[in-house]
């Protein structure tokens, strides 16, 4: 990948949430704009493929088609391959601690929407804070949602 790429690394502690109920509540998109206000919106287009449009702070939309290429609850894997405005992959591993449940999520994408990739070199630290701001509400919002 080149140009506009970002990699993003974040980890989620869930504290009082058992492995199978975090990955159920990761792997049904369909249920993300009930506990992450940055989902605007999640349209089902077959088994395995949904579009999500998303908006965090800064005043622009991101429509991605997310496509599950895996899903495991035995090892606690998903992956899911991007394209759309964002290009590239999504990928979680869930690890039990105790009575909760680290989950450990890797991005890594290319910005494909024509406004994103004209202003990376400017904009990059304020689209790396939009993404980290998205990443601490859902991280809340699940946490909540689990509860």
């Amino acid at each position: 990948m080149a140009g506009a790429e970002y990699r993003f690394r974040s980890t989620w502690w869930l504290p009082a949430a058992p492995a199978p109920r975090v990955f159920d509540a990761v792997v049904d998109l369909e249920a993300y704009p009930r506990w992450w206000s940055d989902v605007r919106s999640v349209r089902r287009v077959d088994d395995d493929t949904a579009e999500v449009v998303c908006q965090s702070n800064l005043p622009y939309r991101i429509a991605i088609a997310m496509h599950r290429e895996e899903q495991d609850l035995d090892s606690g894997h998903l992956r899911v391959g991007l394209s759309g405005d964002l290009e590239g992959f999504l990928a979680g591993a869930l690890h039990v601690v105790g009575p909760g449940t680290r989950l450990e999520i890797t991005q890594h994408v290319r910005a494909r929407k024509p406004l994103l990739r004209r202003l990376d070199v400017v904009a990059r630290p304020f689209f790396r804070a939009n993404h980290a701001w998205m990443m601490r509400r859902g991280h809340r919002g699940l946490i909540t949602y689990l509860a």
